[in-house]
């Protein structure tokens, strides 16, 4: 049970209430998302997951299990030179499923961060690719050397049977595939880390086969960096145009259709001026009616623009004053011009009196 202070519940209610900015959530959620992308997981990195149970499987048996038992079966998947020359692709695949030095091995910590991470960026396929290469050419290439001095007197008969296996070839291709694809900050480091190892294996020399093996592996990795690039360009635009295309559908679905669709034919009715009775002076007709010839047209349920006032056309005024001797100043009649002309009504019909007035002015 946890023992709250009265003042300090105070103090956050008075500023809960004054308008303050609430106490910030907390950041550890964010950070263990973070973390764990850096393991394994079944549906995000399938290749790292499924190897590494391997692996897991492999090196607590070499720990726990029959010392006889597991001697004999590292030696028979080694890959020594005598195994490559009598039957070469299963010891290949066979020494790759065990660690050296078992469940407490560097090897293995290593293999589950760098593997996962070259998988998130290039796919399970090209991970494996890259593991595989660099697990097979380095292993040809200290081990067919060792068959070829064999074969010339230049090694005894007993270096044809050397123990040899592990995942530290394919590990280092993996780390110097993935050295091409990380920012400065983490690529120099991991390389840097990675050749220092290298030059201490070169310079001790403990294991000739191994201490070659690694550089030739690093090297491997490296010569795949355009492979891997590639690869991790097309998952990234892939994932650009996903999000776009979500973005798109969210849009679609939140804007609603405009009133008048473009994909709809729009009806017109004639603008005129608004009927005795009808509401709020709206102009309505039957559908299909087109507007008539020199009229102006308003959609369907919208109200009619308002009737302008009589304007001057060029040419007209003057022709009437200059032909009349100024009598159509007099009668005040707007000129006939194309458009509806609202005719004002009159009980005692003196409009219509003007209204033929003028027409006999403009017939002249």
């Amino acid at each position: 049970m946890t023992v709250v202070d009265p003042a300090d519940d105070s103090a956050i209610g008075a500023r809960t209430a004054s308008g303050g900015a609430p106490p910030q959530p907390s950041r550890q959620p964010s950070r263990l998302r973070r973390l764990a992308r850096l393991l394994p997981t079944p549906a995000g990195t399938p290749f790292t997951f499924g190897y590494g149970a391997i692996l897991l499987s492999t090196a607590l048996y070499t720990d726990f299990g029959d010392p006889a038992t597991v001697d004999r079966l590292l030696r028979e998947s080694s890959t020594d030179a005598a195994h490559l020359v009598e039957q070469p692709l299963f010891v290949l695949v066979a020494s790759a499923l065990w660690i050296a030095g078992g469940i407490y091995s560097f090897y293995g910590v290593a293999f589950l961060l760098v593997v996962t991470a070259l998988e998130r960026r290039v796919g399970g396929a090209r991970a494996a690719g890259v593991f595989l290469l660099g697990h097979v050419l380095a292993t040809l290439a200290t081990e067919l050397p060792v068959a070829g001095a064999v074969a010339v007197g230049r090694l005894p008969a007993a270096s044809m049977h050397r123990l040899d296996y592990g995942i530290s070839f394919g590990l280092m291709a993996c780390i110097g595939a993935l050295s091409g694809l990380l920012r400065p900050r983490w690529k120099w480091p991991l390389l840097g880390v990675a050749g220092a190892m290298c030059a201490q294996d070169l310079i001790e020399l403990v294991d000739p086969l191994a201490s070659w093996g690694h550089p030739i592996a690093l090297l491997t990795g490296l010569a795949c960096l355009p492979l891997v690039r590639d690869a991790a360009g097309q998952r990234s635009a892939g994932a650009g145009r996903g999000a776009g295309r979500g973005a798109a559908l969210s849009a679609d679905r939140a804007v609603p259709l405009p009133l008048f669709p473009p994909w709809l034919p729009r009806q017109y009715v004639p603008a005129r001026a608004p009927q005795e009775g009808a509401a709020g002076g709206m102009a309505f007709r039957g559908a299909g009616e087109e507007p008539p010839d020199g009229g102006r047209a308003e959609p369907v349920g919208r109200a009619p623009a308002e009737p302008e006032a009589p304007r001057h056309v060029m040419g007209v005024d003057d022709g009437l004053h200059h032909a009349h001797g100024g009598e159509a100043g007099p009668v005040r009649v707007p000129p006939r011009v194309p458009g509806a002309v609202p005719r004002p009504r009159t009980p005692d019909g003196a409009g219509e009196q003007r209204r033929r007035d003028a027409d006999a002015l403009q017939a002249r």
